[in-house]
């Protein structure tokens, strides 16, 4: 029996044993056994058989109306079986129609290579993250979580890994309804991941205590192993995955918060061991510079310097957990009560010689992730803490702020960072110098007349102090003249004193008086405002964020985001052509989300620039260097579109009509591609030669190995069809492909609808002729879809006609009878011959709406129906000339005038 026949025989069973069920006319006495069958029916039945059964009988008309809310209950619930959740993504792929070239794609994406598109995530996503009215958020989420979250651990392909992160992040936890913290979605989705890299506070450790051994619980030696070392690998594998395959800097932010301590410890574990190094360390560090990336706040950064030697737990003496390595080097979570006063099992039990190997560590973090005003302001804050505990002579504290009971070890931390800070990043830290400058008023006003004893502090302030004057761009002007005074007094004292610092204060004193004429050009030169210098802090960070080479896809949507603010305020700071360089170099980007985000900045720049946005994008389109790849030359079509429709009727002159005739250019026939052409005579020599050597080496004509021998023969001549059309659309002989000659003439309708008058009469007319040369000359199957753009542009055209209209716009050129009654043959022609059924439905609709207008076209205008009804009257009609108050001021004068004339027309 083939495919389809099996098919019909499951459908017809399912309404045979669904009506014995559920009819109302059946005896209640033997419902619950006809129902048991029918639930048997479904269980038994495969899961991408019983979903393509369903989604048929679900259609208007195919059921009972009693029986249809039964059948929909069993489709929304078939997620919730063993295999749901992968059998629904690979139904929802092959049944959309962006998905899949062959419908043989569908049915099994990861061994033929369906493409997944944005369009069928969505669909999915919405599937699977909304919970049926008939169970429970709590038992939809708990069953399906555990399907969802293997999936992201990569052993089914990575289509269906990207497909459960989106499922994952944006349905389920992108929502506040499901995935805010205490809601099913997070405690079933967020928690199994999180839990395992660092319990929560508050965990009941004395109610897992009570279990008994083989419960789950595993112990080694004298410590209880809470999270096993391949729960810990698997919950950071799958973390990784749901964070790093797509762009969503907020999930990161959400997610890795409660857990940067311990991403911290995994990250900086003292010399791992390879595979230890490659899934604990590796994932760690990673997660945890995406996140000082999409969440640059320097608090963070202090919170790492205070828990250098973090190993678990939220209390520092007595800690409640803590990680630790074996004899083998793996690394576990353990309960640290046990051992309470083992320092190898405490939170902060760093030893001296670690400290700095940790302090260099986080730097070469620091240096990585955050910009330099952010590890700036991190060095201040850290400088402050630290000036706050130095104590000065008989005045007690050196700053105004009083002393805080600190830690030692903490203390400890923030002085080895901060001198580590002071060898690394000396150019950062002149980053903010008004800070700095004010820092240093302070720390020498503090200082007063206690100059012995202070030497060290002395030192640092001098340092701050020569690092800002010497930095480019320093001017007296900038500083504030009590400020000034203030640090030329302290300098002038510190000159005079006796010690070894005297003469580099008398240096910087000079240095600090003379600056300006030192540095001419800095004085006459107009220094940046704040915001400027913020925003080109933010334009830096942003370039580096995106052109990083190995930026994982929330890092680049973050920098994107950056651009974005910037691009919103119109900051004076964009170098408006290094971005469209910029952005057309990220067009050929696999991610979607990366390229649509690109889309949406062309649409915001092209308010302020217009011109260079629109040429920057027909270029590419038009790619007549031959550069681009088909993928990348069709993203560039829908930035034009979008932009073009966001102009309206500015898109208009000399830019409009530029863009009109390149668009024509490339819809046109006659487009020539040499380097393509060439292209395709060497693949097809070295294809030639393969199939010669491997026919030589057979020692005959190759068998087919295809493995479609069980493939229905009505399926598998629908998939020869399909694969020549495909075949089809691929330039011939250096020819412009067809989707990209279709793409063409879609900007074209776009184009016409927003601005017919600014394309000129020259352009739409060629525009029309090359529209109906299509139609009826280009006829072959592959050809469908420019033959479907090219009806859709008649649509356009007519509809802005109607439009120019009812708006009483002189368009300076018209479409005459003979134009019309060329362009009705023609659709009237298609609409009866064409092979494509999309054609055939486009031409009717577009012979339709051509006849309303022939007949509207005899109605006055809206404009004018309104003056005829303020007026009292009607104003005209096409053919007949009605003017009341002409024919009064006619009587009236003596001067003969000419009597209207009624005029027959069609």
């Amino acid at each position: 029996m083939s495919q389809p026949e099996r098919g019909q025989v499951l459908l017809e069973s399912i309404v045979e044993v669904g009506t014995n069920a559920f009819n109302p006319a059946a005896p209640e006495s033997i419902r619950p056994t006809r129902i048991a069958e029918f639930d048997d029916l479904i269980e038994r039945t495969k899961t991408l058989n019983l979903l393509a059964a369903l989604n048929k009988l679900i259609r208007p008309g195919a059921v009972p109306p009693w029986l249809r809310p039964k059948i929909m209950e069993k489709l929304t619930c078939v997620p919730l079986r063993p295999d749901g959740v992968r059998g629904t993504l690979e139904f929802v792929v092959s049944v959309h129609p962006s998905s899949t070239v062959k419908a043989s794609e569908a049915a099994v994406p990861q061994k033929k290579g369906a493409n997944i598109t944005q369009e069928a995530l969505e669909l999915a996503s919405k599937v699977l993250s909304n919970p049926p009215k008939s169970v429970t958020p709590e038992t939809w989420y708990s069953t399906i979580s555990a399907q969802l979250l293997q999936l992201l651990d990569g052993n089914e392909g990575p289509d269906l890994t990207k497909a459960a992160s989106y499922v994952i992040g944006f349905g389920i936890l992108g929502r506040q309804i499901s995935g805010a913290p205490g809601t099913p979605g997070y405690r079933f989705f967020a928690m199994p991941l999180l839990g395992p890299i660092q319990p929560p506070p508050g965990l009941d450790f004395d109610k897992d205590a009570d279990t008994e051994p083989g419960d789950g619980i595993v112990y080694a030696g004298r410590y209880r192993v809470l999270v096993p070392y391949d729960d810990l690998v698997t919950a950071l594998r799958r973390l990784h995955s749901l964070l790093l395959l797509h762009p969503n800097p907020n999930l990161c932010k959400r997610l890795l918060s409660p857990i940067i301590l311990g991403l911290w410890a995994l990250a900086s574990w003292s010399e791992p061991q390879p595979h230890a190094a490659e899934k604990v360390c590796k994932p760690a560090l990673e997660l945890l510079k995406v996140y000082l990336k999409v969440a640059p706040a320097p608090d963070r950064i202090l919170q790492l310097i205070h828990n250098l030697g973090y190993r678990g737990g939220y209390d520092k003496n007595t800690p409640e957990w803590t990680y630790k390595g074996t004899e083998t080097g793996l690394i576990r979570i353990v309960d640290a009560r046990q051992r309470a006063g083992d320092l190898s099992v405490s939170a902060s039990g760093l030893t001296l010689g670690n400290i700095d190997q940790k302090a260099s560590k986080l730097l070469d973090i620091v240096s990585s992730s955050l910009s330099d005003a952010d590890i700036s302001t991190a060095f201040l804050e850290l400088l402050k803490r630290w000036l706050k505990s130095a104590r000065g002579s008989k005045r007690g504290e050196i700053v105004v702020k009083e002393a805080e009971e600190k830690d030692p070890i903490v203390q400890l931390h923030e002085m080895k960072t901060l001198q580590a800070m002071l060898e690394r990043f000396p150019e950062k830290l002149a980053t903010q110098p008004t800070h700095l400058i004010d820092l240093v008023s302070q720390i020498l006003a503090g200082l007063g007349d206690a100059l012995d004893g202070n030497e060290e502090v002395i030192g640092i302030a001098l340092s701050l102090l020569n690092v800002v004057i010497t930095a480019p761009g320093f001017r007296r002007s900038g500083v504030d003249p009590n400020v000034l005074s203030l640090i030329e007094s302290s300098l002038d004292k510190l000159s005079k004193a006796p010690n070894d610092l005297s003469q580099t204060a008398s240096n910087l004193r000079l240095l600090l008086v003379y600056r300006d004429e030192l540095d001419p050009s800095s004085s006459t030169t107009s220094a940046p405002t704040d915001q400027q210098i913020e925003d080109r802090k933010t334009y830096s960070l942003a370039i580096s964020y995106i052109t990083e080479a190995e930026a994982p896809p929330p890092i680049r949507a973050e920098g994107l985001n950056l651009i974005s603010t910037l691009i919103t305020s119109n900051s004076p700071i964009l170098d408006i052509p290094g971005i469209l360089v910029l952005l057309s170099s990220l067009m050929s980007d696999s991610d979607e989300f990366i390229y649509l985000r690109i889309i949406k900045l062309y649409t915001l720049l092209c308010n302020r620039h217009p011109q260079s946005v629109v040429r920057e994008l027909t270029d590419h389109f038009l790619d007549a260097k031959e550069t681009h790849p088909l993928d990348a030359r069709l993203r560039f079509g829908e930035a034009l579109l979008q932009v073009i429709q966001r102009l309206g009727e500015t898109f208009t002159a000399s830019l409009a009509q530029e863009t009109g005739t390149a668009l024509v250019a490339v819809a046109g026939r006659r487009g020539r591609r040499p380097k393509t052409e060439a292209r395709q005579r060497r693949e097809a020599r070295a294809q030639e030669k393969r199939n010669r050597e491997a026919a030589e080496a057979w020692g005959g004509e190759l068998p087919d190995m295809s493995d479609d021998h069980d493939v229905p023969e009505e399926e598998r001549m629908r998939n020869e069809a399909l694969e020549r059309i495909v075949e089809g659309w691929e330039s011939k002989r250096g020819s412009e492909d067809v989707r990209v000659r279709a793409s063409a003439l879609s900007v074209l309708g776009a184009a016409v609808e927003v601005n017919l008058v600014g394309l000129g009469k020259e352009i739409v007319t060629g525009a029309v002729d090359l529209c109906l040369s299509v139609l009826q000359l280009e006829r072959e199957v592959e050809k469908g879809i420019l033959r479907r753009a090219a009806v859709v542009f008649v649509l356009s055209f007519v509809r802005a006609l109607e439009e120019a209209r009812e708006n009483g716009r002189d368009l300076g050129f018209g479409f005459g009878k003979t134009a019309q009654e060329d362009v009705m043959r023609t659709l009237r022609y298609v609409a009866e011959t064409d092979n494509d059924g999309l054609v055939v439905q486009h031409a009717r609709d577009a012979v339709e709406s051509l006849e309303n207008w022939q007949l509207i076209r005899l109605l006055p205008a809206a404009s004018e129906r309104s003056q005829a009804a303020l007026r009292g009257g009607l104003m005209k009609l096409a053919g007949l000339e009605i003017d009341p108050e002409r024919s009064l001021a006619g009587r009236e004068s003596s001067t003969p005038k000419p009597k209207p004339k009624i005029e027959e027309v069609e």
